[in-house]
């Protein structure tokens, strides 16, 4: 009050920062999620409908010039300019001269693609569409999502999607928490428990979770989604097959059975001393952590996830001590299949080489993902047949052979 008294314009300078209600105070928690149901309304009458969309194209397609090949419709800058006067009062904001320079490609006459505008233009308005679904959910209003948050989005979207309909409504919780795991591996590797709308949008998730929209979607590209429910089926089916004693944990021995296999006794005893466990047992959704790592290994969130399983001596890096630790397991299994080891000296040599760690004597983090070979590295110390093709690569790469079916051969 006094410094408004010294200044009287601090007067009329708006209010730009309002302190989030306390959680006892139902009253403003109503009328700030009714403010905020309003404010969304408004932005969503902001964008282009259907009927909209389609009265653009019209006109565009009007507007267009004709090229001299007869080939795709296209749109000088004056052609731009006079759609710009004929389309309604919301299409003004797509018609900017930065769009129109963004979408030029090296065309001789300086044009754009007519396709590639509209494309644009809808790109855009789904992805406001989007964000403004997505806020809906967003509780605190802060531009987060908790995984309540996703798992309630999600949720609901299920009856949206043609390629879930023959899931079992008492699989969806499982489908939900499969589903929300990828969001939150990649998108919150430090474990905040919330992840930015704009991440969500930014990254290419939501288009693969919108694909199962398509009635049509091949078995090869199911297989290969995330969120498709043969994936997510074979990602459960394979944690009821680990857990033997189907008390819907994994204990160290269940889990040393994944994949082929082949995974290390120490790798897996570190992995239960880092992640989080309940009574020494894996629940579902540390399982797919697991999952994502071993199966994205050249990401750099799985990297991350491995490198701290990795880390023993919690030194945020990976010195010789800790890759000899990790290596000796390789070394026993090689004898237990009746094959010679393979010197540690030879491996630590080779690890560094392909690393190249700013420092000759520790490998960070970040080494490990600017090498673009982190996960030919962690396979290497991990995974006896990560190890196995790597050492037989050239010979594997010459016959066409499946290396998880030639290690056993062997053995």
């Amino acid at each position: 009050m006094q410094i408004e008294d010294s200044d009287p314009s601090l007067k009329v300078i708006p209010r730009f920062y309002m302190k989030l209600p306390d959680e006892e105070d139902a009253l403003q928690q109503k009328l700030r999620e009714e403010a905020r149901a309003v404010f969304l309304q408004r932005r969503s009458e902001q964008l282009l409908d259907n009927d909209e969309l389609k009265a653009l194209y019209v006109v565009l397609d009007e507007q267009h010039t004709l090229p001299p090949d007869g080939e795709e419709s296209m749109l000088g800058w004056d052609d731009f300019c006079a759609a710009a006067e004929r389309a309604g009062d919301k299409c003004k904001r797509y018609f900017t001269p930065f769009v129109f320079a963004k979408l030029q490609q090296d065309d001789p006459y300086g044009r754009i693609c007519m396709m590639s505008f509209f494309n644009y233009v809808m790109r855009k308005v789904w992805l406001h569409q989007t964000r403004i679904g997505l806020s809906l959910y967003d509780v605190t209003g802060e531009g987060y999502l908790r995984e309540t948050d996703l798992e309630n989005y999600i949720l609901e979207m299920i009856p949206t999607l043609p390629q879930l309909n023959g899931l079992e409504k008492s699989f969806h919780n499982f489908y939900v928490c499969t589903a929300v795991r990828k969001f939150f591996f990649f998108l919150d590797p430090l474990r905040t428990g919330k992840i930015k709308i704009q991440d969500v949008l930014a990254c290419s998730f939501l288009d693969e979770l919108l694909e199962l929209r398509d009635e049509e979607l091949s078995k090869e590209a199911q297989e290969s989604n995330w969120f498709s429910a043969p994936s997510a089926l074979r990602v459960y089916g394979q944690y009821l097959n680990l857990d033997r004693d189907h008390n819907g944990m994994l204990s160290k021995a269940e889990l040393a059975r994944y994949g082929t296999g082949t995974l290390t006794s120490v790798f897996i005893d570190q992995v239960f001393q880092v992640c989080l466990t309940y009574d020494g047992e894996m629940d579902y959704k540390t399982y797919l952590d697991f999952v994502l790592a071993l199966e994205n290994r050249r990401e750099p969130q799985a990297l991350q996830y491995l490198f701290r399983i990795l880390d023993v001596q919690q030194s945020a890096s990976l010195n010789i001590f800790a890759l000899n630790y990790f290596f000796r397991a390789i070394q026993e299994q090689l004898k237990a299949h009746g094959q010679e080891p393979v010197p540690f000296e030879d491996i630590k040599d080779e690890v560094f080489d392909m690393v190249k760690p700013a420092d000759p004597l520790k490998i960070t983090l970040q080494d490990l993902i600017n090498c673009g070979q982190g996960d030919t590295v962690v396979s290497i110390l991990i995974d006896l047949n990560g190890f196995w093709t790597h050492e037989n690569r050239e010979v594997l790469v010459a016959e066409g052979e499946d290396p998880t079916a030639a290690l056993l051969a062997d053995k």
